[in-house]
This record gives C-alpha cells, sequence and structure tokens, in this order.
C-alpha cells in the first residue's frame, strides 16, 4: 500500500493537496451550477405565483423560455471565488487528518478516522463557503433585484451588515457535518469495495462519489432546505410566520416554519435537483482530484 498513487511521497507538499482541491471543486460547482439554482428555487417554500415548478426539467424549462439560460448561471462568480480556497483547504486536511489517524491494523475503526476527518475537513470548507451561498442563493431568486454577485455583496454589506452573511453558518455545519461524514464513510466503503488496491481507477472512483452523494444529499435534504429558507428569508413564506414579517434566525425557526407551511413534505422540497446536482458534481469533484493526486504522484517519480 505505500507506492500506491493515494499516498503522494513524503516530500510532497500542502500546497499539492491543495492545488488538487481547488481545481476540483472549481470544476464541481461550475460544470453543474444550473442543477444548484433550480435546487434553490425547488426549496422556496411559498414560491412567487406562475413560478411553480414541477420538477428539475420544468424549471430549466420556465427559466430558459420566461427569464434566459443565462439566469441558470446568476451567482456561479460568488460560488467560483468561494469553492477555489473552499475545497483548498477541504481535501488538504482531509488527507492530513487522514493520514494522521488512519492505520490499516486498525481495520473497521478507521471509519472513526475518515469520519472525523471529513468533520474536521467540512468546518473549515463552510467557513468560506457559507458567505459564497448567502450571496449566490439571493442571486437565484425569481426577480433577484440583484444585478451579480459583487453588487449583491455590496449591498448585503451596507444594508444588513457583515454577520448576515453568516447567518445560516450553523445550519450549513448542522448540514454538512452528517453530509460529509456520511460521504466519506460510503466513499471509502465504495473504495474498498470496488478498488480494495486503491489503484487508480477513475471509473471506481465516480462509482463510490455517485453513490455516497445519492444516499448522503438525500439523508440531509430537509436541513438543506432550512439552510435555503435562512438565506433567502423568502417574503411569501415570512408573511405566514409573522404579522410583522420579522426574520427567520436559527435552523430551528426555520425548521418550524417550513413545518408550520407544507409539514413534513416541505423537508423534501428539491430533493431530486439536489441529488442531480450533487451525484455529477461530486464524481467531478473527486475524478478530478484522484486524477490530480494521480498525476502528482507519477510527476515526483
Amino acid at each position: 500500500m505505500e507506492d500506491d498513487y493515494e499516498a503522494l511521497p513524503e516530500n510532497s507538499k500542502l500546497s499539492d493537496h491543495m492545488m488538487a482541491g481547488a481545481c476540483a471543486g472549481i470544476l464541481e460547482h461550475a460544470l453543474v451550477y444550473p442543477f444548484d439554482s433550480i435546487k434553490t428555487r425547488l426549496q422556496c417554500i411559498r414560491p412567487n405565483h406562475g413560478i411553480k415548478f414541477k420538477g428539475v426539467i420544468d424549471g430549466l424549462y420556465h427559466i430558459a423560455m420566461k427569464e434566459g439560460m443565462k439566469h441558470t448561471l446568476k451567482g456561479v462568480g460568488a460560488v467560483i471565488i468561494g469553492a477555489g480556497p473552499a475545497h483548498a483547504l477541504y481535501f488538504a486536511s482531509y488527507e492530513w487528518v487522514k493520514k494522521s489517524f488512519c492505520c490499516p491494523s486498525f481495520g473497521h475503526l478507521n471509519s472513526i478516522s475518515y469520519a472525523c476527518a471529513g468533520a474536521f475537513a467540512t468546518s473549515l470548507h463552510d467557513a468560506i463557503m457559507t458567505p459564497a451561498d448567502a450571496i449566490k442563493q439571493r442571486l437565484q431568486m425569481y426577480q433577484s433585484p440583484y444585478r451579480n454577485s459583487y453588487q449583491c455583496f455590496r449591498r448585503v454589506l451596507r444594508n444588513e451588515g457583515f454577520p448576515v452573511l453568516y447567518r445560516a453558518y450553523g445550519a450549513q455545519l448542522t448540514m454538512n457535518l452528517p453530509y460529509h461524514s456520511i460521504y466519506i464513510l460510503i466513499y471509502e466503503y465504495g473504495q474498498n469495495f470496488s478498488n480494495p488496491n486503491r489503484d487508480y481507477i477513475p471509473l471506481a472512483h465516480i462509482f463510490s462519489a455517485s453513490v455516497a452523494a445519492a444516499i448522503s444529499s438525500f439523508l440531509t435534504n430537509p436541513l438543506d432546505v432550512c439552510k435555503t429558507v435562512l438565506n433567502t428569508q423568502d417574503h411569501c413564506a415570512l408573511s405566514e410566520w409573522s404579522d410583522k414579517n420579522q426574520k427567520i434566525h436559527g435552523i430551528f425557526a426555520s425548521a418550524k416554519l417550513i413545518y408550520r407551511c407544507e409539514g413534513v413534505y416541505g423537508y423534501f422540497r428539491g430533493a431530486y435537483a439536489r441529488m442531480l446536482y450533487t451525484i455529477p458534481g461530486s464524481a467531478i469533484s473527486w475524478g478530478v482530484y484522484e486524477y490530480f493526486k494521480h498525476f502528482l504522484k507519477s510527476t515526483n517519480n
């Protein structure tokens, strides 16, 4: 196992993992961003009249016909700017924790190390991506008043203050900690099943990443809906929440509002769109990351 590509040379730099992770993250978010836009709109628990989507395909068709396909890319700039450093930290910290605490002799106990590695990496990742998500989700909303990511960022800072960009940080961590812990566990077990020798086999990485993404994204979708409500502060839903049209603060208040408006169904709004976003996104992200590891290993050798 010491000579496989997954173990980069001892003299390899942390920047190698960070470069691989940054490239993987940017490609992941950019290539499947339209599905993310549809997911955000589907998760609005009280969409404006006339823009209710029956599903992902109907959503794409509606936006293409009434708004133009370019609107499925609104906010992508914020995500690209955030995804590079966020994924660089994610993959580098994940590899560091895994290398520090995993050992072949531990057997199934390594599962705990995998989960801890995923949780630690997620906390660093979300510290950067939470503001980017807040900006891009405001731009993804129907009839968003913002022209681009930069204008949205400036207006939020001027009118609401910087802390607003981290309003959903608790919800983001509450969602992503179990998401990435489940994801890492399934991904590593998938690798043990499809690629026990840990060779560079692209299809094995794509298979493991896709299965892990499908399961973890569906299980944590209720938390993602709560995060979307916190980020967008949907005015139509807020009118039912309070006569004063107050803001929603915290994941529990968000969950209560969703249940009051739509019951249990509301927690699974956009679940299919989220799976369509995360499955190819994860396959791209981990596929590119594993390729870079293989490339760097080959170059160093």
